[in-house]
């Protein structure tokens, strides 16, 4: 006995959603992101305004002074929607927890010079408290954003903000023996020690900016723009002639976490800034006040750990954020 098996092609009645095929101009097959992004926030029939702010509505575009005709119009380059998000961030953070136990087993930590071993402790386990904040700052951007495509990128880099803190904390805990006492000490010095306070206050100020995007800019082009070549970078290589090559491994989370910001977040400026030039206006203005009031705020930072080198690094650390604000249409 022989069997005919054959083969049915079934060919789908429609391809993708409605609200995206108006967006393809056709009903043509579109990728996970498109589907996981693209108007999802919903715009009518709102059963009330905010209880907290009913001058609001739920979703609002004039809470930004920037205008755009679609919201839609930035595409993260990524196309990280949060299913693609979540597995790339696995992927990095196996990688980080391999060099965790890897330190840990090996010791690696004592092999840094002891004076370098407090420098850590000086300049980057204070820093926990900054990813903090770093954290509500996007938090609040997702909040107020409009269209998923922002709000979710923004959100995104929320909880990155709050693994970033983590990561930080862990190294306290690998230079303490596991006491906390130095994670104690990086909340003093927080609050306390002069050459933090400058940082502090900034980040402090920005919490109660009222534009969203404002606040973006400030904290992810400013701030972060001096922070992750300053603290991963400049500070990381001069960790290198006391011993620090644990503390270069531990480093790759945010040294690759800083790129892939930079593909967003540019992206971002641009398509905005092209819009028009009262958006390009508005963004220059703000990237111009937070450039120079984070460049102030870890210079004594940088002082302390580099020395006399301190004054080149900011300087081509500004140089560098210039350039890419720059690139992405802004006048600074």
């Amino acid at each position: 006995m022989s069997f005919d098996i054959k083969t049915n092609v079934i060919e789908p009645r429609r391809h993708t959603y409605a609200h995206i095929a108006k967006r393809l101009g056709g009903d043509k097959p579109a990728t996970r992101y498109q589907e996981g992004t693209w108007d999802l926030q919903p715009t009518v029939n709102f059963h009330y305004r905010p209880t907290w702010n009913p001058e609001r509505e739920i979703y609002d575009k004039s809470l930004t002074a920037i205008k755009m005709e679609d919201w839609y119009s930035f595409n993260d380059p990524r196309q990280l929607y949060y299913g693609t998000y979540t597995m790339a961030r696995h992927k990095m953070m196996e990688a980080e927890e391999s060099h965790f136990k890897f330190i840990d087993k090996s010791n690696m930590m004592t092999l840094m010079d002891t004076e370098w071993q407090q420098m850590v402790r000086d300049f980057l386990l204070p820093l926990r408290h900054f990813e903090w904040g770093a954290n509500m700052n996007n938090c609040d951007c997702s909040d107020k954003a409009y269209g998923t495509a922002i709000s979710q990128v923004a959100l995104f880099a929320a909880m990155d903000r709050l693994g970033i803190a983590q990561i930080i904390s862990r190294v306290g805990l690998l230079l303490d023996d596991s006491t906390g006492k130095s994670l104690d000490q990086a909340k003093a010095d927080w609050l306390d020690s002069d050459r933090w306070q400058g940082v502090r206050k900034m980040l402090e100020d920005s919490f109660v900016v009222e534009d969203w995007f404002e606040i973006l800019v400030a904290q992810n082009l400013c701030m972060d723009g001096v922070v992750f070549p300053l603290f991963y970078q400049y500070f990381d290589e001069a960790g290198q002639a006391h011993g620090g090559s644990a503390m270069s491994m531990l480093n790759g989370f945010m040294q690759d976490w800083g790129k892939d910001e930079k593909r967003w977040l540019d992206h971002l400026l641009k398509v905005t800034a092209a819009e028009s030039t009262e958006n390009a206006a508005l963004l220059s203005g703000w990237a111009a006040k937070w450039i120079d009031l984070a460049i102030e705020a870890f210079t004594p930072i940088a002082r302390h750990v580099l020395g006399d080198k301190a004054d080149e690094a900011m300087t081509s650390i500004r140089a560098e954020i210039t350039q890419r604000a720059k690139k992405s249409g802004l006048d600074i």
